[in-house]
């Protein structure tokens, strides 16, 4: 590839990053229709392995789509960075990099929430994000693949 093109994808690549990260925070910590507005008096948190997640599975007829959107989101809304992040720093291509970095920054941010009562502290929430980084690196893998296939 040209030197030229990847300086060109990869500030794209920074510019989808830094939108995703601002989209991020923002619905995890300000939006309104998530509840994220109100400060709760106690801290709120769950330690228990797989609890919310079975919860979300027995209930699910009872819950209908909040269940799925509550289970898929969190890993939907972790496959950016697990996708962009190898984009834009190449020290992060491996899948061990892209597992740690996202379990990190998923950790960072429930410890937020804890910390500043906004959302719930939830190890499954844990769980669910880094499958979503891993997902998201898998997709970068396969299209970097396809690329160097292509393209040589």
């Amino acid at each position: 590839m040209k030197i030229e093109t990847a300086k060109k994808i990869r500030a794209v690549g920074i510019f989808l990053f830094t939108l995703y990260l601002i989209l991020l925070i923002y619905f995890l910590f300000f939006a309104e229709s998530y509840g994220r507005v109100s400060v709760q008096r106690e801290y709120r948190y769950n330690l228990e392995l797989f609890k919310e997640i079975q919860r979300f599975w027995d209930y699910r007829e009872e819950l209908g789509w909040s269940a799925v959107y509550n289970l898929w989101g969190n890993i939907v809304a972790f496959m950016p960075f697990g996708c962009i992040l190898p984009v834009i720093w190449k020290k992060t291509r491996g899948f061990f990099r892209i597992f740690f970095l996202t379990f990190g920054f998923s950790l960072a941010v429930e410890t937020i929430q804890l910390i500043s009562k906004v959302g719930i502290f939830d190890v499954d929430d844990l769980v669910l994000n880094t499958l979503g980084g891993i997902i998201g690196y898998f997709v970068f893998a396969v299209c970097n693949y396809i690329r160097r296939r292509v393209y040589g």
